[in-house]
């Protein structure tokens, strides 16, 4: 029986682990939590699990880890036997690097701080210029290299897939952001919504809820 437990809080960046576990088709056990109602943010219960104080958050063993990316790799390494991640000597180790570390280090800060200058001082429209311009141009950057490669890591699925998905499908729902030109991104989404592994993630995820493939 597997040690590994996966909490997810609805509507959050934990579905990339559940996606993960299940293209791997591993045993873990699946705890989901309901945004608190009145802030929207994650319950005491599941806050409590790490000093990060937010999702996703899992257990295995006596292991408690946070962090979306570092929760992946590790899964992928210790589960996976390095199914998505390319070795050094792959050919296309560095776009996977990149872009694995692209998703949190530039293109979800981009999206957050667009978020908090949205509401910021109006009088003083610079910031919110410069981190619109910054914005579009991440987008310009995934669609010119979906036009290029089936995967952001290459030929294959890697973990860049499963970081970069959420930022172009579910935390895309709070912000307004469409595709109509963006070809190469819609392609690819249709071919990530037809995966199994990724229709079983979502179904455990956000029962109820269509994912934002379109």
């Amino acid at each position: 029986m597997s040690t590994l437990t996966v909490h997810h809080l609805g509507i959050s960046q934990s579905e990339r682990v559940v996606w993960l576990c299940e293209e791997l088709g591993i045993d873990y056990e699946f705890k989901r939590y309901d945004r608190r109602a009145d802030n929207r943010l994650a319950p005491d219960e599941l806050k409590a699990l790490h000093p990060a104080g937010m999702a996703p958050v899992i257990q295995d063993g006596d292991l408690v880890l946070a962090e979306s990316g570092a929760i992946c790799e590790y899964v992928d390494r210790k589960y996976g036997a390095e199914k998505h991640c390319l070795r050094p000597d792959h050919p296309d180790f560095a776009d996977h690097l990149f872009w694995f570390h692209y998703t949190n280090g530039t293109f979800m800060t981009n999206g957050m701080m667009q978020l908090m200058l949205s509401m910021a001082d109006a009088q003083n429209p610079m910031p919110g210029n410069f981190v619109a311009d910054r914005t579009a141009k991440a987008w310009d950057q995934v669609e010119q290299r979906l036009g290029e490669a089936e995967f952001f890591g290459g030929e294959q699925l890697t973990l860049a897939d499963i970081m970069m998905v959420y930022c172009l499908t579910t935390a895309r729902m709070t912000r307004g952001t469409t595709l109509d030109d963006k070809p190469n991104t819609r392609a690819y989404l249709k071919r990530i919504g037809e995966r199994e592994a990724y229709r079983r993630m979502w179904a455990k995820c956000e029962p109820g809820v269509e994912p934002n493939l379109s």
